[in-house]
C-alpha cells in the first residue's frame, strides 16, 4: 500500500495523549497510532453504514 503524506492540526491535548501511548510502547510513533486510529474508525463506519 502506497502512503500519502496528510498534514492535519491536532489539539494539544490529542498529541499529548498520542505520545503516552506511544511512551507505554501501545504504538512504536506517533504516525503509526494515527494510522491506527484512522483504520479503526473508517472500519467502524463502514459496519454502521451497511
Amino acid at each position: 500500500m502506497s502512503v500519502r503524506v496528510v498534514t492535519v492540526h491536532l489539539p494539544e491535548a490529542y498529541i499529548e495523549a498520542i505520545d503516552q501511548l506511544v511512551r507505554r510502547r501501545l504504538y512504536p510513533n506517533r504516525a503509526e497510532a494515527i494510522r491506527m486510529a484512522i483504520r479503526d474508525f473508517i472500519m467502524e463506519e463502514a459496519m454502521r453504514s451497511e
